[in-house]
């Protein structure tokens, strides 16, 4: 796709963004930013949320690091200069309910005159149509299109995750964030795209059941293990903590909430999930 053509996409909150060209420069969300890598779009920064500190997520940034893309701080933060300095064309984030970025300030790009993008992550869209749409604005910003369901590396690793979790004796799976050794947030697998998408495989995902939290289910660690799950998804994002207090035989595997939405990246963790899987202890009580 020629940088001279006129571009146009609509993102999830139904903005319409368009202009004269093709945006060159795109700097995002970490998240974002990762999996539009992945898809063939290089950004030239990234930029993080409220959790995030002044230095690139490991767990988050996926082959940002490797591939020499500046990280600009937390987005609420955000030294506007520097986002000015790397001149954007477009800015892309994240959003959770349909209405807002996540991660930006809109009043940012506004002021910078800068387009902004935001793609739902939330559970309104299925995974593979988080995938589309985020391939899809890659395909329009010059990457070769790709679709989740045809992807060959999802596909297979979909298929071996699926063969794994057939087994009768496979594990309980239970997903969480550790907030220290007294609290433990409990992950609500139909809140979550990726995890309503491994139920959907047969992965066997506990639920913490009723109480507030729209997401999470905010208890202890007593409350945690007394699910007897066979393996742990535990939140390796910088700002969570590591599991607590969990029975001797818990398989542990770790899980990033904010997973890049590409093809690339679930199928990565699809793998390693199965492999967990293959190996966890069997829970039989």
């Amino acid at each position: 796709m020629s940088g001279s053509q006129a571009w146009g996409f609509t993102d999830d909150r139904g903005t319409e963004l368009g202009a004269d060209r093709v945006p060159p420069r795109v700097a995002a969300y970490v998240r974002a930013g990762a999996a539009l890598l992945d898809l063939g779009v290089t950004p030239v920064a990234v930029y993080g949320s409220g959790h995030d500190g002044d230095a690139l997520d490991p767990a988050k940034a996926g082959a940002l690091a490797a591939a020499g893309v500046p990280y600009l701080g937390p987005g609420r933060a955000l030294d506007e200069g520097a986002l000015r300095e790397v001149r954007p064309d477009l800015i892309v984030d994240v959003t959770y309910d349909g209405k807002s970025p996540y991660a930006l300030d809109e009043a940012v790009a506004e002021r910078l005159g800068v387009p902004l993008a935001a793609l739902s992550v939330g559970n309104e869209l299925t995974l593979p149509a988080i995938l589309d749409r985020f391939a899809a604005l890659a395909a329009s910003l010059g990457a070769e299109p790709v679709r989740a369901a045809s992807d060959p590396e999802l596909t297979a690793a979909e298929a071996a995750l699926r063969d794994v979790a057939a087994a009768r004796s496979g594990p309980a799976v239970l997903a969480l964030s550790g907030a220290g050794p007294e609290q433990v947030h409990l992950a609500r697998p139909a809140a979550w795209p990726e995890l309503a998408h491994l139920a959907g495989l047969g992965v066997r995902l506990l639920d913490p059941g009723p109480g507030p939290g729209a997401n999470w289910l905010t208890g202890d660690w007593a409350g945690a293990a007394g699910l007897r799950p066979g393996l742990v998804l535990f939140d390796e994002r910088e700002h969570a903590t590591p599991p607590y207090e969990l029975p001797s035989g818990v398989s542990l595997t770790p899980w990033n909430p904010e997973t890049p939405p590409s093809p690339a990246a679930y199928a990565r963790f699809f793998r390693v999930l199965a492999e967990a899987l293959a190996e966890a202890r069997v829970d039989r009580g």
